[in-house]
């Protein structure tokens, strides 16, 4: 890109513009991401439009308070290498926030700029960017440690949280070893999330920079079953739980045991098995293929749009998401149902399900459901739905995609350690100071301990408890040989 410097505040001079999008019609017949390259100048230019606000509201409503305003300066100037060092200084997957973050709700929807009516600065965009452009020029190296300790840390779950954790601890010199139930490191990330968001080698590519760092994955590990909980206790000076929450949310309405229903994940992780070029007979027999079906995805968070878009891709004859508020109160970022809009996605708002209706041979022929409209607020803050008595209609669907959201696994009887605690929502129990769960030297971090939320607190979480492991285990180190002999008398 060019080395001009360029003034900031340019947003008086420049509209906001963003990378092109695909046309819809070509994004809904392959996998691609939908964002086409962007181009040096424009990214340049639109960089240039930051304020650079005294009070950076970006940065503040970032989890992981990104230093927002110091990489756009930076990015304008043709500074890039210098922008991915200070970019990479506070993320640890930079190119994954940047294409799958809903910045809307965060670091964009808070910019001066957007509050002021003058379109905010195209953060995602840019951060992706950067890190892209950092990989290409070769400035992402593997971690080398200053000097190697002889502590290790095993890490139970290979999503972003545990990740994150990885490289930090990596970072202090600690062996890290990550545990991990599937055969591929990643998570969500390589089987939750579709293609068309984040494409599967940039994930792979950072388990690839850390396996060069040192870390040591080891894949297919079912901790309470493969290995003991207890056995990594004792193999390990700390250990981390970061399994995240995989527990579907099921309908309790009549007909939900029919051929055709399904859990979002089952139905998203087929989908990426298939293109990662893995054997999926539930996929191959049809069962989980969208093809010329008519499909229902029930809920309103990005689960549900990564459904709903990838039946699209899958050739289906037609879907529809039903979803009980209306749009202005629908957890999912607002782009993703543009995005989904735009690729013949219909939506039908303020719809709950009565009754998944089947034939005689138990085959789901369609989703009988009521109207709602909007009361009074919740405890979640947003309009409480109430049925509209006598408004039943019926959708029909030979494929019903159950989107609403994860809970907690029961991890203590999983993982056959009831020493293990947990809060009345299943998460795990910490301390909120050290991120130590009621077993000394057990650690937590991420949707275990907060519930089913974004990939960017996971890696906020990730990098805080790696900080609280090294404390605790340079403490435990320090302690004198016969302390806990002292303790004892």
């Amino acid at each position: 890109m060019t080395t001009t410097p360029r003034n900031m505040l340019q947003f008086l001079r420049l509209e906001q513009a963003g990378p092109t999008k695909r046309d819809a019609d070509a994004r809904r017949k392959d996998f691609g991401e939908i964002y086409e390259e962007w181009p040096d100048q424009d990214a340049g230019d639109q960089a240039s439009r930051c304020e650079q606000c005294g009070i950076p509201f970006c940065q503040v409503h970032c989890p992981v308070q990104n230093n927002i305003p110091d990489w756009l300066k930076l990015v304008a100037e043709g500074r890039l290498e210098e922008a991915y060092a200070v970019s990479s200084a506070t993320n640890n997957m930079p190119e994954v926030c940047g294409r799958i973050c809903p910045q809307d709700r965060l670091c964009e929807g808070s910019c001066v700029l957007e509050q002021s009516g003058h379109g905010t600065v195209t953060i995602g965009a840019v951060e992706k960017y950067i890190t892209d452009t950092a990989w290409e020029k070769g400035w992402v190296k593997p971690v080398t440690p200053a000097f190697e300790r002889a502590q290790s840390v095993g890490i139970i779950g290979a999503g972003p949280g545990g990740m994150a954790a990885a490289e930090e601890l990596r970072k202090q010199g600690y062996q890290v070893h990550v545990y991990d139930r599937y055969d591929r490191a990643g998570g969500l990330m390589i089987y939750g999330i579709p293609n068309f968001k984040l494409e599967k080698s940039v994930v792979q590519r950072r388990v690839q920079l850390l396996e060069q760092s040192g870390v040591t994955f080891h894949r297919n590990v079912n901790v309470g079953t493969s290995v003991s909980f207890a056995s990594l206790r004792a193999k390990h000076d700390a250990v981390l739980v970061a399994t995240g929450v995989y527990k579907a949310r099921a309908m309790t309405c009549p007909g939900v045991g029919a051929e055709g229903v399904y859990k979002a994940m089952d139905y998203l992780t087929a989908s990426n098995r298939k293109d990662l070029g893995d054997k999926m007979p539930a996929f191959d027999n049809g069962a989980l293929n969208a093809a010329g079906k008519d499909v229902v995805v029930i809920g309103g968070g990005d689960t549900a749009m990564d459904c709903v878009r990838t039946a699209i891709r899958q050739g289906a004859k037609s879907v529809k998401c039903l979803y009980r508020r209306d749009r202005e109160n629908m957890p999912g970022s607002q782009r993703e149902v543009t995005n989904a809009i735009e690729e013949g996605v219909d939506f039908v708002w303020l719809s709950a399900p009565e009754a998944v209706l089947h034939d005689a041979n138990n085959k789901a022929t369609g989703v009988r459901a009521l109207r709602m409209r909007l009361g009074t607020p919740d405890a979640s803050g947003r309009a409480a739905p109430e049925e509209i008595e006598g408004s039943q209609f019926v959708i029909p669907a030979d494929l019903v995609i159950e989107a609403l959201g994860f809970d907690p696994e029961e991890l203590p009887a999983m993982f056959n350690e009831p020493q293990l605690g947990i809060t009345r929502w299943g998460t795990l129990k910490t301390d909120f100071r050290t991120l130590m769960t009621t077993m000394d030297g057990v650690f937590a971090c991420g949707d275990i301990v907060r519930g089913a939320s974004l990939v960017v607190w996971a890696i906020r979480d990730g990098r805080d408890v790696a900080a609280s492991i090294h404390t605790f285990i340079q403490a435990r180190a320090a302690q004198p040989a016969d302390a806990s002999l002292r303790r004892a008398s």
